[in-house]
């Protein structure tokens, strides 16, 4: 066997077992084994790299980061399902398939996987593009992201059709969603509400190797574009042949009655699923019976989806409490008896804000009706008031701080009290988890334990003081042996090489995430011009209106603020955007915003809007009225659409290439 065989073989073994492990849950050898034939794979085609293919399981890792999604027609509509609460919702359902084409049909029923709707488009056997549902006419091109499950295969068996489209949801897995929302709090991060919102938050990603690190897999259960004439029960079996993950839980059904009693088992079951379910989707079986069926403007005529009521429970609220967040925020939370619910033991549910629990009557002593659709923290639905005990009180919100004292403020609009003492200590707690935090600035081994044991040591009173550390002041802290508190300063070291995007990002300036962080660095290029720049200023940039601008003021205006950042300055942390040393150019789109959509055919999107930036320019992912120009290249989206709707000027590469002058350039470091 030459190596172009052994290649080959080992491409087709491991998705062989990828199948076994991610799909079936049947795998044949140990992780060991599988990980000494990927390495031998890599190895492989890191000396003969002409082999490297799309579709190799070595790909599946993630590539260079995005510069941002392209918006891509869809083959035909993704629309939504009408939904059915009752039997008697999908008896009407049923009188009016029969009014349409009388008796004889069949329905498939599948269950409702509560997940991130996808199409995968396969040429050649090969899985060439992958995208988003979208607004349901087109959507979001994620193909790398894609790429990076394992459970959707790169490419299919020969005998496959040549050309044909599949079409279902990611999803995360319940046992993987909450490891991952437990490293998240370790590392200080945001919890995610839900595995859907955590699937979708992962498949938006820019960086493809940070999509491959999170748990996603997929159920797919719509196979389009073939000249077989298929039904759909039989396409599913044919997709499951070809490879796909296809759900096992699926039932032909001869009618109504035995479509609702598939409904009735797994709603029964569905606690017992590794993976959310919402319910049950219910359509004809005959694509020629879909036909005539039609569809209306938002959804197929020949499909239902029966939607299982939320997760309830009773149980008594002891008591309400007050979280302050690292932005000051207070949070009302309900203390409950503990009570079983969808598989976990609820303790807390969110309360959101004073005028819900006004709304609600929710008092200390409640019996009350609790909720859960998969959430993280449940809510309370309603009170029970015949059970209420005779001398309850209406909760009244406090007007000071429960962790400082401080006098709370709340703005006209806003339904939230803060506390306005940025020294206050679970702000501040907060606020340096933010700040070391993985999307902020990376500090490995400083998560929220680590932290809380510095602020009780005296070692920190805000994130500038993470600098000044030393290796003796460390170690008499809780399991903080000496390899450790290496690890920790190595990590703090580390850290200084962030791009200024980071540091923004990580200052936990109100409603400043990551993306908007990025357009504040790549504005104004240096933390002394944004700390410098006035709301006007701030107001001129895309995608950045009067809340973020005002909150920008705010937070440079505060001398504690100031202070901080003087101690990072002093700690030789980047304050500036890195710099390029170029060919001179001319800044020919000085104060000129594009959007970028369709495929290039000179430029990859990367190399494109870094020539834009180099002359002065900035890229934004949206057309609005304040865009200068829209680049277009093969198979524009919808941004193209937009941008003639709105008049905003349209240029082709042709009309780009005379611009900047030339159609290669070159990037070097300072």
């Amino acid at each position: 066997m030459n190596f172009k065989e052994r290649i080959e073989w080992l491409r087709r073994e491991i998705e062989r077992h990828n199948r076994l492990y991610y799909q079936l849950a049947e795998p044949e050898i140990t992780d060991a084994e599988y990980d000494a034939l990927m390495r031998e794979l890599q190895e492989l085609e890191k000396r003969h790299p002409e082999t490297i293919t799309p579709d190799s399981p070595t790909q599946r890792v993630g590539g260079a980061p995005l510069e941002g999604f392209h918006s891509v027609p869809h083959s035909s509509p993704m629309l939504s399902l009408a939904n059915a609460y009752s039997l008697e919702e999908l008896q009407d359902f049923d009188r009016r398939i029969r009014d349409v084409i009388g008796n004889e049909y069949k329905y498939v029923c599948e269950l409702k996987i509560d997940g991130v709707g996808i199409a995968l488009r396969y040429r050649e056997h090969r899985f060439q593009q992958g995208l988003t549902r979208g607004d349901g006419a087109a959507g979001d091109d994620i193909t790398a992201n894609l790429r990076t499950i394992r459970s959707i295969p790169l490419r299919v068996p020969a005998d496959s059709p040549i050309e044909f489209e599949v079409r279902g949801e990611v999803f995360i897995r319940a046992i993987d969603f909450q490891k991952m929302n437990r490293k998240r709090e370790e590392d200080g991060e945001k919890l995610f509400a839900n595995p859907r919102n955590a699937a979708a938050g992962s498949l938006k990603l820019l960086n493809p190797s940070e999509a491959a690190e999170r748990p996603l897999t997929a159920w797919l259960y719509d196979l389009r574009g073939i000249t077989e004439p298929l039904s759909h029960f039989q396409r599913l079996k044919l997709l499951d042949k070809m490879g796909f993950p296809v759900n096992p839980h699926r039932r032909l059904c001869a009618n109504l009655e035995e479509a609702w009693d598939f409904c009735g088992e797994w709603g029964e079951k569905r606690d017992s699923l590794p993976y959310e379910i919402d319910g049950v989707v219910i359509k004809i079986d005959s694509l020629e019976q879909r036909e005539v069926l039609g569809f209306t403007a938002k959804s197929p005529r020949w499909a239902a989806a029966y939607k299982y009521p939320a997760r309830q429970a009773v149980t008594r609220l002891k008591g309400i409490t007050l979280q302050v967040g690292r932005t000051g925020y207070i949070t009302p939370v309900a203390e409950l008896e503990p009570v079983f619910l969808a598989g976990s033991t609820i303790r807390r549910a969110t309360l959101h804000n004073e005028e819900e629990i006004a709304r609600k009557d929710i008092r200390g002593g409640d019996t009350v009706l609790i909720e859960k659709g998969g959430d993280v923290i449940p809510k309370v639905v309603s009170v029970n008031m015949e059970s209420r005990p005779a001398d309850s009180q209406p909760f009244v919100m406090p007007d000071k701080c429960p962790a400082c004292g401080a006098q709370l403020a709340k703005l006209p609009d806003e339904a939230i009290r803060r506390c306005p003492n940025i020294s206050c200590p679970p702000q501040r707690l907060g606020r340096i988890v933010h700040f070391a935090s993985r999307a902020g600035m990376d500090i490995e081994g400083m998560g929220e334990s680590t932290v809380k044991q510095l602020l009780d040591a005296g070692l920190l009173s805000d994130y500038g003081d993470i600098y000044y550390l030393k290796k003796e002041q460390l170690l008499p802290l809780e399991r903080m042996a000496d390899k450790s508190a290496d690890n920790l300063l190595a990590g703090i070291e580390a850290s200084k090489e962030r791009p200024l995007e980071k540091l923004i990002y990580s200052l936990g300036i109100k409603l400043v995430g990551a993306g908007v962080a990025r357009i504040l660095a790549e504005r104004f290029g240096s933390i002394d011009a944004l700390a410098e720049a006035d709301e006007d200023a701030l107001l001129a940039v895309e995608d950045i209106g009067p809340g973020i601008a005002a909150s920008v003021v705010e937070f440079f205006a505060n001398p504690q603020n100031r202070e901080a950042l003087e101690k990072l300055r002093r700690a030789d942390i980047k304050f500036e955007a890195e710099k390029t040393a170029d060919i001179e150019v001319e800044q020919i789109f000085k104060g000129m915003t594009f959007v970028l959509t369709g495929t290039l055919k000179n430029y990859t999107r990367e190399e494109a809007s870094e020539i834009i930036r180099r002359r002065g320019g900035m890229v934004s992912s949206s057309v609005s009225k304040k865009t200068s120009a829209v680049l277009i290249g093969e198979n524009p989206g919808s941004k193209y659409d937009k941008a003639v709707k709105l008049g905003v000027k349209v240029m082709g590469e042709e009309e780009f290439n005379k611009l900047i002058g030339e159609l290669r350039w070159e990037k070097k470091k300072m």
